[in-house]
């Protein structure tokens, strides 16, 4: 099976051998690819909704995997046991909505090697609440695929702490590493973030509200230039 790019981003973070449990397999891809290619003996599907669980149910039945995957219609790490999965990946979907999953799924935390993250939003605000949580990030992969930009996090039970709160928004080993998606990422972002100030500076509603943005988007600029001083610097 051939994964998009962002799919094949986080297969290459799940560790060789163990279980891997998926949460929102959507049409189970991830588990089919990571077992028929011999990663991980075995795998979980879990989602949420029937419809997308019946039709990764069927292909993981077109590959001849049914003995090797499990399917489940959970909600969340619900329907998860300790000592069922290894890694537990959790992609697909916002950063609010994986803080929650996360929170209410504490009896995995100390059961699961690794937690392959991929929020899609509140970033900034998922490493915070990894960090506050007791767990820690072990290393980072940004991708462009498709059009859009993804983050992808392998974590770990473990003490993490930042500097600079921009490191909290970018991520640390992105910035450390001088990661050329994430420049590309950031231009973009400066090009986005320097024309909605111009839109607002432009703007006759001089409210309070519209001051406000103003100052929490000139704030967001002085971070990119920040981490784009960083990136730079050979």
């Amino acid at each position: 099976m051939n994964l998009s790019l962002r799919l094949q981003k986080i297969a290459d973070f799940v560790p060789d051998g163990g279980i891997m449990a998926d949460v929102g397999t959507d049409h189970g891809h991830l588990p089919i690819y990571l077992v028929s290619s011999h990663k991980n003996k075995g795998a979980i599907a879990m989602d949420v909704r029937p419809g997308p669980l019946s039709r990764a149910e069927q292909a993981i039945k077109m590959y001849g995997l049914q003995e090797q995957i499990q399917v489940r219609l959970a909600d969340g790490l619900a329907a998860l046991k300790p000592g069922e999965a290894d890694t537990v990946v959790i992609a697909g979907m916002g950063g609010a909505l994986i803080q929650k999953i996360l929170g209410e799924g504490a009896h995995m935390w100390d059961n699961v090697g690794h937690w392959i993250l991929s929020p899609q939003s509140e970033i900034g605000d998922t490493r915070h609440w990894l960090e506050q949580h007791g767990f820690s990030i072990e290393k980072e992969e940004m991708v462009l695929d498709a059009g859009k930009y993804y983050v992808i996090m392998d974590v770990v039970r473990g003490p993490m702490h930042y500097e600079q709160e921009y490191e909290y928004t970018y991520g640390k080993y992105l910035i450390d590493g001088k990661h050329p998606v994430l420049k590309a990422y950031l231009e973009q972002e400066l090009e986005k973030v320097q024309g909605l100030i111009e839109k607002l500076g432009q703007s006759q509603n001089g409210s309070d509200r519209n001051l406000l943005r103003v100052e929490e988007l000139r704030q967001e600029l002085e971070q990119i230039h920040k981490v784009m001083g960083v990136l730079e610097v050979a």
